[in-house]
């Protein structure tokens, strides 16, 4: 976990003219402004909000490799003011991770920051309490020290004050398992199952890979084929769109922001539903207008729009909407019958709710043109047979696509390889996994495989709180079994 971070410039402009009682609001709006895009991760949006002076002193990478740090802490869920000396103000920020920072931050006349600071915390002195459940119920068999560990583990999760249902399952040494826990819903005392749905998230970028290699596979399309093509001529004459190919798609290297700026200014847009009305309009708008920083396949750089786009561009080549494409391709042959978008109630596919930060009910994510970067709802079933599939030596054309998936195509600043959406991690005594995970504003996911030891991991919640810290360790100690 990052112990510090720090990025501090002197102010060069003063707020001059105003009363300390509007430097003060004025310096609070610009933060609400940097907290909202650090919960959405819009790197560029926080950097343009950066004064001409902080601008010359610090680039925009530097700014952002420091930003992909912070956004390892999660959201954050609260801000409270420690002080305010002269033109500074110091804001307490806690994360979802539950870690806490002092942020530092000088705002100008023209309400652009001159000086932007994270710092570690003292949280002896404040601690976010959020208390836990007394009792959980489960269903689990402790028949060995590896499920003992396991059941620890997951125990440290579902019991926070935050936390409603999880299920996890693991293949390991040839035995498959599940430990289930928690309420489907609050006071109903009724576990979870295994085809008990979730919304999975960005695990839908690794089936949307999927679909492209098949794509490869078949040699309708090469991974360094330029997109251009394939777009409207309106949007492929944009020359900032030049050199995108589908393999910077595939791996966050295509230069593209984590999120258009016009995603949350489209027509019926709704916070607690952010993506239910960005259609293939809005996203083409953008890209038609869009102005590149850096040139394609230099820099990793985590895009829920370059995904979005990648399912558009797969449902323009095959002529079919993204959803028939990858029940054709991937569900139906390997019956994976309750991985959908739009769950069917008639044939008793119901999600369970999410919960937010702070354990209250929100609403289930709609997508449109973003499909392919996370519209996806599962369960711990369909997605550890997805998961066993890529065990198998490449036969047929779903098994060679899957295998392209899982080659390395980018190093990412984060230690780790990339190959087409999966994340590839290494242990010390050199066994690979890969790995992927998934939220939204009310899940969390995590997907981990071992091809070589024949090691998979599934987690799967309703709640916002995120499960990586225990898929991350339950995984690994498989691993080193």
């Amino acid at each position: 976990m990052i112990r510090k971070l720090f990025f501090l410039l002197l102010m060069c402009t003063a707020l001059t003219g105003l009363g300390q009682t509007r430097i003060e609001e004025a310096n609070r709006a610009v933060f609400n402004k940097i907290e909202f895009f650090i919960n959405t991760q819009m790197t560029d949006s926080i950097y343009n909000l950066a004064s001409e002076a902080f601008r010359k002193q610090v680039s925009k990478d530097q700014l952002a490799f420091m930003l992909q740090n912070l956004y390892q802490l999660g959201r954050i869920t609260d801000v409270e003011v420690e002080d305010f000396k002269g033109q500074t103000a110091t804001y307490r920020v806690s994360f979802t991770t539950e870690r806490q920072l002092l942020a530092k931050l000088a705002v100008d006349s023209t309400f652009r920051y001159t000086a932007l600071a994270f710092t570690a915390a003292d949280n002896s002195t404040k601690e976010v309490e959020k208390p836990e459940k007394d009792e959980v119920i489960s269903q689990v068999e402790t028949e060995t020290p590896l499920d003992f560990y396991i059941d620890s583990i997951a125990n440290t999760y579902i019991k926070k004050g935050n936390t409603q249902s999880l299920a996890v399952a693991i293949f390991h040494k040839n035995k498959y398992k599940t430990f289930l826990y928690g309420e489907t819903e609050k006071g109903n005392n009724t576990l979870p199952t295994e085809n008990t749905l979730y919304e999975i998230g960005s695990i839908t970028k690794v089936f949307t890979a999927t679909l492209l290699a098949d794509l490869v596979t078949k040699d309708i399309i090469q991974l360094d084929d330029p997109i251009l093509p394939f777009l409207p001529d309106s949007v492929s004459s944009n020359p900032a769109l030049k050199g995108i190919t589908f393999k910077t798609l595939a791996n966050h290297t295509s230069g593209l922001p984590r999120m258009a700026d016009n995603w949350n200014r489209v027509v019926g847009y709704n916070e607690k539903d952010p993506f239910a009305t960005y259609d293939r309009k809005a996203l083409f708008s953008f890209l038609t207008n869009y102005k590149a920083s850096r040139e394609p396949g230099e820099e990793y750089e985590y895009s829920n729009l370059g995904y979005g786009l990648l399912g558009e561009l797969i449902a323009i080549i095959c002529k079919k909407p993204y959803m028939q494409g990858l029940r054709e391709t991937i569900l139906e042959p390997l019956q994976l019958g309750n991985t959908t978008d739009k769950p069917d109630v008639k044939k008793q596919q119901i999600v369970l709710p999410g919960l937010d930060k702070d354990g209250n009910i929100t609403p289930l994510w709609n997508w449109e043109a973003l499909i392919g970067a996370g519209s996806l709802k599962s369960n711990i079933r369909d997605l550890m047979l997805f998961a066993v599939e890529q065990f198998k030596m490449p036969e047929n054309e779903l098994q060679k696509a899957m295998a392209l998936t899982r080659q390395f195509t980018f190093f990412t600043p984060e230690n780790m390889d990339i190959g087409l959406a999966w994340r590839i991690s290494m242990m010390g005594d050199g066994i690979i996994y890969f790995h992927h995970t998934g939220g939204t504003a009310g899940s969390s996911s995590f997907v981990g495989l071992s091809p070589d030891t024949k090691t998979a991991v599934v987690i799967l919640s309703n709640a916002s709180e995120g499960v990586s810290p225990i898929s991350t360790e339950i995984m690994e100690k498989l691993l080193a079994e």
